[in-house]
């Protein structure tokens, strides 16, 4: 008699989508820019290339290469995978140790593979500030730190002597950074000093390749190599390598995206001041219950619940996407105040 995993048993479904379609998706923090047609057509006619009836490589060296290009560092310090939510699994599986340690509120992810391998997760919850608390009371035996930085949702980032703090107890320490294309500076750095230091990048954000569903881990050449030992050949298909590959041809374009994002964002929260947290990412929290108000006008935005009851998490769009937010949670405050 087959039987299922009590872990499994205990992991919750997947939401639904809402029930309203929505004109403007502001919900999923994804770039709100697909490529322009011009590099669209160059990226597919790459992409006609490449022979579908074989796989594709073993192992990504070249995106791989590409990627410690442009960190200034070497492509041992990196590896690729079928988006940052893969590596949480597999350096799960790396570690040894009874729990992780994350600070809500955060990303879900970290909890969720850690259900699925049945590791305890110590929740050490963010400060009034949405600042670490005392995570390293924590790190005795603990398998991974997570710590996300620009954090979603809060939006906040943490600053560099923090994570160090962290990473000084020895720990395994992931910080992810899936955002910090819109902060101000990142810990890239870091990797060189410390070998429990693994940081989780995306294409999913400011290079615009949700579709793709492509990441990255950086981490020192030791580290890597035990990483590398867990993740099977063949992993990352051939077009979201090349499609990888294509968009390093084109950081000029990136950087005029992330700066468009910043300016909209910045733009929005000067319109909200009152309701919004500073944010170093590419959407807003907010506090104001809006998410059914807006659903019914075409408009999704994140509903969020626990300490955040009542917030909504806004990602940043094109400016005419974000003049009809900026109308509609207007009527909202308006309507909400009498």
């Amino acid at each position: 008699m087959w039987r299922i995993r009590s872990s499994i048993r205990r992991l919750p479904r997947a939401e639904a989508p809402p029930e309203v379609p929505a004109r403007i998706c502001l919900d999923k923090n994804e770039s709100p820019f697909d490529l322009p047609h011009g590099l669209k057509k160059e990226l597919f006619e790459k992409l006609s290339k490449i022979p579908l009836n074989r796989y594709p490589p073993v192992y990504p060296t070249e995106l791989e290469g590409k990627i410690a290009g442009y960190l200034n560092l070497s492509p041992e310090n990196v590896i690729v995978a079928n988006g940052s939510d893969e590596l949480i699994g597999l350096i799960l599986k790396v570690f040894e140790g009874d729990h992780i340690v994350i600070s809500s509120p955060t990303f879900g992810m970290y909890g969720f593979f850690a259900a699925l391998e049945g590791i305890k997760v110590i929740d050490v919850p963010l400060g009034e500030g949405f600042e670490l608390g005392d995570v390293e009371a924590h790190t005795d035996g603990a398998r991974a730190v997570f710590i996300c930085s620009p954090n979603n949702p809060t939006g906040n980032t943490h600053p560099k002597r923090r994570i160090i703090e962290v990473l000084e107890t020895g720990a395994p320490v992931v910080l992810d950074e899936a955002y910090t294309e819109f902060a101000k500076e990142s810990n890239i750095d870091l990797v060189k000093d410390y070998d429990n230091l693994i940081i989780l990048r995306t294409f999913s954000k400011a290079f615009g390749l949700a579709g793709a569903r492509l990441g990255y881990a950086v981490a020192s050449e030791e580290t890597m190599g035990y990483l590398r030992r867990v993740i099977p050949p063949f992993s990352v298909n051939s077009l979201s390598l090349k499609a990888g590959e294509f968009m390093f041809e084109h950081l000029d374009y990136v950087g005029h995206v992330i700066k468009y994002i910043i300016e909209e964002r910045e733009r929005l929260y000067r319109e909200f001041k009152d309701y919004a947290y500073p944010s170093e990412a590419n959407f807003l929290l907010m506090k104001l219950d809006a998410h059914d108000f807006l659903l019914k006008r075409g408009i999704a935005v994140k509903k969020l619940g626990g300490r955040l009851e009542g917030h909504i998490r806004v990602t940043v769009g094109r400016k005419e996407e974000n003049d009809e937010l900026i109308r509609n949670l207007r009527e909202f405050i308006n309507l909400t105040a009498d």
